[in-house]
């Protein structure tokens, strides 16, 4: 039998180890994890060569935790979970290994962490749920579409930070005049069911919630609300650069370059119990001006201007 010194030696890396765990696929994960792997090499790290990074996706929440698993058999020396629900399945798997968020909604009112300034655990990382910005999304719905009273919210309630979001739009509304009309899509059948009920309850727009569901519906949606010329506001740029209208929300890869510092710090001897996690620093407000003219609508000239980037 080998000593228990021997095996623990063989399940030590000469080079740290770190596993990626995400709920979208590469290819929507691609802007983020090219930015985390930029933060690395920032820090003087050649990755895949004094790094190692294990990546596994799923946007099927079920078999994220069966990717944790396999991580934790690799024997990573650190987690990066991108989002709440893979940082969750992370949780559930293991209370050792350190597992660094690279965004995710309120981790504290979702039980992750103990407290943004001292998380305690396993965890630590960046948090991008901020009220701001939840209600700026919907006061620039308003301010494009001034006559919409009834606004849809597209939402997947098995993500945790969707009815966290839903409440604090909702929470907001009645200043702005408006009427929230959640609408809960989980699996592709639910989009015509959605956009029905968004033609009988006469939606004058339409605010799309931050899940890997929704994102990987965006084609449906896009095509939807461009036929049914309704104005849309997305949580991040890549729909619009799909063909939505607008979208406002925080800056992933800053979020993610800034996670890894939070790797290396832990790889050089850091507990994640002792490092507060972080919130957003930069946001930025996206616009399609050709979406705008198909579904006839004019950008008003004050918020054109607060735009980081249009799309003409």
């Amino acid at each position: 039998m080998l000593p228990c010194f021997f095996l623990a030696a063989q399940q030590t890396h000469t080079i740290p180890h770190i596993g990626y765990l995400s709920a979208r696929s590469p290819d929507r994960e691609q802007r983020t994890q090219t930015a985390f792997e930029q933060g690395l090499r920032e820090l003087g790290y050649r990755v895949g060569k004094s790094i190692v990074i294990e990546y596994r996706y799923s946007p099927n929440y079920e078999k994220l935790r069966d990717l944790a698993a396999e991580l934790v058999a690799l024997h990573v020396d650190v987690i990066l979970a991108a989002g709440l629900p893979p940082a969750r399945a992370a949780k559930q798997i293991t209370d050792t290994i350190p597992i660094v968020m690279g965004q995710t909604g309120d981790p504290v009112a979702t039980g992750l962490i103990a407290s943004l300034s001292h998380p305690g655990g396993n965890i630590t990382g960046m948090c991008d749920f901020t009220v701001g910005v939840i209600t700026k999304r919907l006061e620039l719905i308003k301010q494009v579409a001034p006559t919409a009273s009834r606004i849809a919210v597209f939402m997947n309630s098995r993500n945790p930070t969707n009815p966290l979001q839903l409440k604090e739009t909702q929470a907001v509304a009645p200043a702005l005049g408006v009427t929230i009309i959640p609408q809960e899509i989980e699996r592709a059948a639910d989009l015509d069911r959605a956009f029905g009920a968004v033609n009988k309850e006469r939606i004058g727009a339409v605010v799309i919630f931050a899940d890997p569901n929704l994102g990987a519906y965006k084609t449906a949606i896009l095509g939807h609300t461009t036929k049914l010329h309704l104005p849309s506001v997305w949580p991040e740029a890549e729909y619009v650069e799909a063909g939505g209208l607008m979208a406002y929300g925080t800056n992933y890869e800053d979020l993610y370059r800034r996670a890894a510092v939070f790797v290396h710090k832990i790889v050089n001897g850091s507990k994640p119990a002792d490092l507060p996690v972080e919130q957003p620093t930069k946001f930025e407000l996206v616009i399609n001006l050709k979406t705008a003219k198909q579904i006839g609508l004019t950008i008003p000239p004050n918020v054109l201007a607060r735009a980081g980037k249009v799309i003409k």
